[in-house]
This record gives C-alpha cells, structure tokens and sequence, in this order.
C-alpha cells in the first residue's frame, strides 16, 4: 500500500480533508498532507491552520498510493489551477491509480476529463464542471478507482469508502465499531 497524498490550499474544507487523515491513519495507511501553495501552512475554510507535511514542489511521489482532494473555496479552485497537481493527477489516470475528491474538488478532476465516462457526485452546483461524467448526486460515488463524495456531511462515509478501496471491508468494519459508527 502506497502514501496517500492529501492537497491542500487556503481555504479548504477542514471537515473533509481532517475526516480522511484521521481515519486512513487509524486505518494505518500512511498519509502526508502536502501544501500547493508556496507556504506550508496553509488556512481552511474556516481559519484553521494547518502545517502541511510537505510542499508540492518537494515532493517527488515514488510511493503514491492515492491522490485525495478535499474540497473548500478557494480551496478547490486553487487545486484545479496548480500545473504540478494537473500532472500527478493525469499520471495517476492513465496508470489507473486510485483517486478520490469530495465537494468542489471533484471538478480538478472533471476539468482533466478523468471523469468521462465514470460516474461521480459533488457539492451541488459544481457538477457542470464534471465533464463527460454521469452526476449522480449521491453522497458517496464509486466507480472503479475513483471516489467522489458530496460535501461536508460526506466526510466520513467518504473517508471510509477510500479505506475500503485500499485496505477492504475487515478494516472498515473494525474502524466503524471503534468509532461507534452506525451501519
């Protein structure tokens, strides 16, 4: 199992970029939070700081696993206008290497046309920019190797829809009664 790296900007969505961190590493899969800005500290949405791992521009990726991308304003945005992001995602799509977006951030994907022909969901509104793609408006969206989820309320079905992609059913059952999840 590779890194999962989660792609962070002002103003993310802290609920779903903290809900995935925190329950891939309960799940033990390793995790880095890595800044696209110039800045390794980077603010939520609603001013949280955070120090990121790394910035993009250190980091060569020989261990990726998964890309995640939290979605925010300007968050999101910021994702979809960063080249060296473009280039990771576009290498993991043609590799058929396992993505996952939720809210916004889905549409960093749509833009690069790696959703044509797949089903996806996002935060609503946002689904004109899921190019080629089948908009279901689910809260979580699997298909293949990519997962897409909704918006904030999302967080953590969608955290444990990406443990279930890399790690199966077992784990996410033993996270989901150590958490007092429902089912």
């Amino acid at each position: 199992m590779g890194t999962v790296y989660v792609f962070l900007a002002d103003g993310f969505e802290e609920m779903e970029a903290f809900a995935s961190v925190d329950v891939l590493r309960r799940a033990g899969v390793p995790v880095q939070m890595i800044s696209v800005t110039e800045d390794e500290i980077v603010r939520g949405a609603h001013d949280i700081p955070v120090l990121c791992d790394k910035n993009i521009a250190n980091c060569d990726f020989y261990d990726a696993g998964l890309i995640l991308l939290p979605g925010g304003l300007p968050g999101a945005t910021t994702l979809a206008e960063c080249e060296d992001l473009h280039k990771l995602i576009l290498n993991f799509a043609a590799a058929g290497k396992p993505m996952a977006a939720i809210c916004a951030a889905p549409m960093v994907l749509g833009k690069l046309g790696v959703l044509k022909g797949k089903k996806a969901t996002c935060y609503p509104g946002f689904d004109k920019y899921l190019e080629g793609a089948e908009y279901t408006g689910a809260l979580v969206e699997q298909d293949g190797n990519i997962i897409t989820g909704k918006g904030p309320a999302a967080a953590l079905p969608f955290a444990l829809a990406v443990v279930n992609l890399l790690c199966g059913p077992e784990k996410v059952k033993e996270l989901k009664d150590a958490m007092c999840c429902a089912d």
